[in-house]
């Protein structure tokens, strides 16, 4: 027994010392600028700022691979200024984004077959896209809802609904629906047309009656020229647009919609 303790006991002690050597010789440097920036974002993880999360943007802007201070959407201007500071550089105003759902239907009504899997967007999608007549519609199961981290999608109708008080632009949300019809604008966007559907008038109308058909009286009406059917869908240019609202009184089918983010007021 001795002799089996004794050479266990020295394996252990060689390897403590391995391990304290590699430690030492392989260990990797913190970089405290990062972290110090890291600390200073909200941890959404959401990637809007467009690197792979908070960790990602940390270190960019530590290695000067970005100067940009201002890309945390969801941490807003008060994160902008608390990594200003630790970079010790002047802080830049985050331009708010928020989510709404381009879809002017109301679900609840018949449907072309019974789905009977999964209560998910994803799994629905899968099966001859979705139970809805329309293709481009939103499915109504809930993914955006489930992930959003802030609370701020509710399931009305059918409809996915975004409550603009609640959104902080992350973005989540966009990248979860599978038929893609979530869209982050600026919160200083005043109009939006509430329909994805791409199909020519006479197929719209067949499966939504408040879906766009490709008129073209918004652009009739539009006064900045920032309004444009294309693909058989009207599609705003936010640089033109001055949110006048002159679209939305020409639209015969009511798919354009005005409000105020800013507010929370909804878009009808």
């Amino acid at each position: 027994m001795l002799p089996s303790i004794i050479v266990l006991g020295i394996a252990a002690i060689l390897c403590a010392v391995l391990l304290t050597v590699a430690s030492v010789f392989f260990s990797v440097k913190e970089d405290e600028k990062a972290k110090a920036i890291r600390e200073c974002l909200p941890g959404a993880n959401c990637g809007a700022c467009g690197f792979s999360g908070c960790d990602g943007y940390a270190a960019a802007l530590s290695q000067g691979k970005t100067d940009q201070t201002n890309l945390c959407v969801p941490g807003g201007d008060a994160t902008a200024k608390s990594i200003a500071d630790v970079l010790g550089v002047e802080a830049a105003d985050v331009v708010e984004k928020v989510a709404y759902v381009a879809c002017n239907g109301n679900c609840e009504g018949s449907r072309k077959f019974e789905y009977d899997g999964p209560k998910t967007c994803k799994a629905a999608n899968m099966a001859f896209s979705g139970d809805r007549f329309c293709t481009f519609a939103c499915l109504g199961y809930g993914d955006c809802m489930r992930v959003c981290p802030h609370d701020a999608i509710c399931i009305e109708q059918g409809v996915a609904h975004v409550d603009p008080r609640k959104c902080v632009g992350c973005g989540i949300c966009t990248r979860e629906c599978p038929n893609h019809i979530i869209h982050l604008v600026n919160d200083t966007v005043r109009v939006v047309v509430k329909c994805s559907n791409h199909d020519k008038g006479a197929a719209v109308r067949k499966a939504c009656v408040k879906g766009c058909i490709g008129c073209g009286k918004c652009e009739k009406n539009c006064p900045e020229d920032a309004i444009h059917v294309e693909n058989n869908l009207a599609v705003i240019d936010y640089e033109k647009c001055i949110g006048c609202g002159k679209c939305k009184d020409g639209c015969p089918v009511h798919c354009i919609h005005e409000g105020n983010f800013i507010c929370g007021a909804h878009f009808d």
